[in-house]
């Protein structure tokens, strides 16, 4: 095992970069699922795209359609076949890739992210994509939360477990899950039915704390569930000079919800949260505004507090709408679930571990905060009776994630690699 992680260990470092040179946004992976499946072809696994992965109708916070047709194009002319794209078009990104041993095994489901964020990255010097050459190419996008670690940390797995099949028992599922960011892509792909008979969820995240590499947590929590919603507000625009009380004031309402929003008293019984990330409104000085857009989202502990954020959100925003006489759309975009991991499992992946040359520590449990989409996978596995975690894999931070500078230590990459393996080999090699 040490020597296959050895023998691949460069090649997990070209796939990165050449991931993190063409990042691209939730739903609209098209390309990054177009060059993981054609790896995946040629180790051998069975693959299902388009409607085949994930259900459409269970997709929040789809595109705009003519920023779907826009980046299909862009897909095209970077080499997509036409054939990718007639499954793929309408945001119907990500893949599920399958492989059975034809012996008698658990099923074990591994899940990795695969979109990037909309964010300018950094042309600092210090900035090592930057100096090394291996930058975003797509202006205002950028992988800045390390889910083009992720997904070459997933072609490593399936590269291991291609070439070990002889040796191993049961089924393999790889989910790699398309517009994790917002909280949009694992609800599809649950609905699909791809975690219904899971015996063994796995999946985690590059950084998160700052680690030294070589440290793992196999499970973490404090991961909250979570609402995001879009709101536009419609008013009547007017002149501000000359015939101010004709108008209804879209921006005043989008303020006055803005600022109460803040004011939700928190729950007695966990953690909340609340945040307005973005407010668009207004054309001119002289021009009542009659429009206005924000996009805001809820956090709660478990999924009773977020509910109660949400429902006072909503409560918030509607009373501001009709204090200023405009009306108001509110339109859900993405959620997530409470997640909690087996405990179980800390013994099994510590186990699994010893002797390893990239891990160095195995953290029984790390505290984390935000929230995360594959909640939904790891519920459904756990609802009929698998068992699931969500692990992190140690970095250097020198900055946070969602940050212009972000970036991880490319050596954090065999050291999750090398977990997984073991893991495999703990509960799917042939005795």
């Amino acid at each position: 095992m040490t020597d296959f992680v050895k023998k691949i260990e460069a090649q997990l470092v070209s796939w990165r970069q050449s991931f993190h040179q063409y990042p691209e946004l939730g739903f609209m992976e098209y390309v990054t699922t177009y060059r993981l499946g054609k790896e995946l072809e040629k180790l051998g696994f069975s693959l299902h795209i388009g409607d085949d992965a994930i259900d459409p109708d269970a997709r929040l916070g789809i595109p705009e359609a003519e920023d779907l047709i826009a980046h299909e194009q862009e897909a095209i002319d970077a080499g997509v076949d036409e054939s990718w794209m007639k499954k793929m078009q309408g945001g119907l990104t990500g893949l599920v890739a399958t492989l059975d041993t034809g012996r008698t095994g658990d099923h074990v489901a591994f899940r990795f992210d695969i979109d990037a964020l909309p964010i300018k990255e950094s042309t600092d010097e210090s900035h090592l994509p930057f100096h090394d050459a291996f930058a975003s190419k797509s202006t205002g996008v950028m992988h800045a939360c390390g889910h083009d670690g992720h997904m070459t940390i997933g072609l490593g797995v399936a590269a291991y477990i291609a070439s070990h099949q002889t040796s191993l028992k049961g089924r393999f599922t790889l989910l790699f899950q398309p517009a994790e960011e917002g909280g949009r892509g694992a609800k599809a792909m649950t609905a699909k039915g791809w975690l219904d008979d899971v015996d063994y969820f796995y999946s985690g995240h590059i950084g998160i704390q700052s680690l030294p590499v070589g440290t793992i947590a196999a499970t973490t929590e404090g991961f909250l569930a979570s609402s995001k919603l879009n709101v536009s507000f419609t008013g009547v625009s007017s002149h501000a000079g000359m015939r101010p009380e004709l108008g209804r004031n879209a921006l005043l309402a989008a303020s006055a919800a803005a600022t109460n929003l803040y004011a939700i008293p928190r729950h007695s019984d966990g953690i909340t949260r609340i945040n307005v990330g973005k407010m668009i409104a207004g054309s001119g000085r002289n021009i009542i505004p009659g429009e206005a857009y924000m996009e805001i989202e809820t956090r709660g502990e478990t999924q009773e507090i977020n509910d109660y954020m949400l429902t006072e959100a909503k409560r918030i925003i509607q009373a501001a709408a009709a204090m200023h006489q405009v009306s108001c759309e509110l339109t859900s975009v993405g959620v997530t679930e409470e997640m909690v991991c087996n405990e179980e499992l800390i013994q099994k992946i510590k186990h699994a571990c010893i002797g390893g040359e990239y891990v160095k520590e195995v953290l029984p449990k790390a505290q984390v905060s935000g929230s995360e989409d594959a909640s939904f996978m790891m519920n459904r596995v756990q609802e009929n009776g698998g068992k699931a975690t969500y692990m992190l894999f140690g970095t250097e931070l020198k900055y946070p994630h969602h940050h212009p500078a972000f970036d991880f230590q490319e050596d954090v990459l065999p050291v999750a690699l090398e977990t997984f393996v073991k893991i495999i080999e703990g509960g799917s090699k042939i005795d």
